[in-house]
């Protein structure tokens, strides 16, 4: 019996050959083997038992706004979980300054809330197109800011734990340049803030420069955001664009002539042509600098993955 049929026995209720490339911000790529949409924290834990109860292992991709990660044209031949925005899209804002946001709520629409309500810190967030919960996990960040600095802590379920909800300090994820600690099988439920007092007028107005300046500087399209991690004391983009790739084109893939560091994928194009482009701007820059470019973007179903190219 398959690990599908075997949790659905127990009560899963699962989407098998579920969208999963059309549901990143890249809009390309494969489907997943099955998918399940999880409502609250009780059916947390009973889809953490019923995955504990089956003998066999069951690769697991927790997605929120998919707008980090590039899946394969052959798809992810495992389970995908998401959680439902009811539950777990939730805001707290009490008045010492402590934010508790669900991990499915929009950063951008936190960042735009919280800094309605007077609190600054988080202003930055609003040109990041992901989820609370996505953002906990790679350490997002931009404009000089990230997750971290203001993270209090995050509650963390492990699905091949049993699915206890379990506080984690910040100094407890190990957070770096767009990493954590937290692992493939953990889904952040909900996470906590420490954010300042400050002024509404002046943040809405910092707002709308961080809207205005992404709109002028970033192409809009199908893309993940920036592909590759900055080296030490360096800028991807720069190094790029001083190789002259702007513009470089690879079948239904673009690095971006507004931005170096984005690939812009064609509607209706191949998730492998998107990964083959990274792979000869990788080369590229390595042959003509040294410098050997790490992604940020996280790899889905890809066989022929290399150490380093998982951010």
């Amino acid at each position: 019996m398959s690990w599908v049929a075997s949790l659905r026995g127990r009560g899963v209720d699962l989407v098998e050959g579920a969208e999963l490339g059309s549901r990143t911000t890249y809009r390309v790529g494969g489907r997943a083997r099955a998918a399940v949409e999880v409502g609250d924290e009780g059916e947390l834990a009973r889809l953490a038992s019923a995955l504990r109860e089956i003998d066999e292992p069951v690769p697991l991709l927790v997605v929120g706004m998919g707008s980090n990660i590039l899946v394969s044209d052959h798809g992810f031949d495992g389970l995908v979980v998401t959680l439902g925005r009811r539950n777990f899209a939730r805001f707290e804002a009490g008045e010492d300054g402590l934010v508790t946001a669900g991990a499915a709520l929009a950063l951008p629409v936190l960042a735009r809330r919280v800094s309605a309500a007077g609190l600054a810190g988080l202003a930055w967030g609003v040109g990041i197109p992901g989820t609370v919960g996505g953002a906990v996990r790679m350490n997002a960040g931009g404009h000089g800011s990230a997750i971290g600095e203001i993270l209090e802590r995050a509650f963390v379920a492990d699905l091949a734990g049993g699915g206890g909800l379990v506080a984690r300090g910040a100094s407890e994820l190990d957070l770096g340049y767009r990493r954590s600690a937290i692992g493939d099988s953990e889904v952040v439920v909900k996470a906590a803030f420490r954010l300042a007092a400050g002024d509404r007028e002046e943040l809405g107005r910092a707002i709308g420069e961080i809207v205005a300046w992404r709109r002028e500087h970033q192409p809009g399209g199908q893309n993940a955001g920036s592909v590759f991690q900055n080296p030490p004391d360096r800028a991807a983009a720069k190094l790029i664009d001083e190789a002259g790739l702007k513009g470089f084109r690879w079948g239904s893939a673009q690095v971006s002539e507004r931005h170096a560091n984005f690939i812009q994928a064609d509607p209706g194009g191949r998730a492998d042509d998107v990964y083959a482009l990274m792979q000869e701007v990788r080369a590229e820059i390595s042959k003509r600098f040294g410098v050997e470019l790490l992604l940020e973007v996280k790899l889905i179903g890809f066989s022929s993955v290399s150490s380093g190219e998982v951010a």
